[in-house]
């Protein structure tokens, strides 16, 4: 079972934890503010109220044997580099640090940072997407480039093969399934035709859409 600890329980962290400890990971959850540390203590493995700028502190929680500790610290930009440097100190074997905007993640990286996230970017790309796409359903994205969403067949689709379309070729789009009525096709073949109301679920960068036309 995976190790992992979080340190900054505001809404990212605290979604982050609840999310692994839900998958069945162990999880640390780790916050200089009381009720944060209560309000999830029931909800993931330990909850411990610490100031993670305290070094004494920090290694008193035996973070060394964590697979990966996430700095989530909100806006306190200075800290999340502080405890980021101190983890990597202490042999963390991966540090994933939440950053604010490109310098900060950046810093991040040069200080130890194995992993740097853009939560609120990230958030803010993906709704963009969706907006400005009269075909994305929903999206699951994997990181800050490839993303997993199902798309609304388009007109352009409609009675046309997989292999006839080249999605991976045109937009590097992989069609890993297709819902199709109450039923779903799995690793459809480049023979299989798109008909109308097909949903397809597709890996792939959805801004790479605009290149397949209206």
């Amino acid at each position: 079972m995976r190790q992992v600890a979080v340190i900054g329980l505001g809404r990212f962290g605290s979604s982050v934890a609840r999310t692994l400890a839900q998958s069945g990971c162990e999880v640390l959850a780790v916050d200089a503010d009381a009720e944060r540390v209560k309000g999830i203590v029931d909800e993931v493995t330990d909850a411990v109220q610490a100031d993670a700028l305290d070094e004494t502190a920090l290694k008193s929680l035996g973070l060394r044997n964590f697979e990966a500790v996430v700095v989530a610290i909100g806006h306190e930009v200075k800290a999340s580099i502080l405890v980021t440097v101190l983890l990597k100190e202490m042999g963390v074997p991966k540090i994933v640090a939440k950053a604010q905007d490109d310098l900060h993640g950046r810093v991040l990286q040069k200080v130890g940072a194995d992993i740097v996230v853009f939560p609120e970017r990230d958030m803010g790309v993906r709704l963009a997407h969706t907006l400005l796409s009269r075909s994305i359903i929903d999206e699951i994205q994997l990181s800050t480039e490839y993303s997993i969403f199902e798309l609304q067949a388009p007109t352009q689709f409609l009675d046309r093969s997989l292999k006839d379309l080249q999605l991976r070729q045109r937009a590097a789009l992989t069609v890993l399934a297709v819902r199709r009525g109450t039923g779903v096709v799995v690793s459809p073949d480049a023979s299989f035709v798109v008909e109308p109301g097909d949903i397809l679920v597709a890996l792939g960068q959805p801004e790479k859409l605009d290149k397949l036309g209206d």
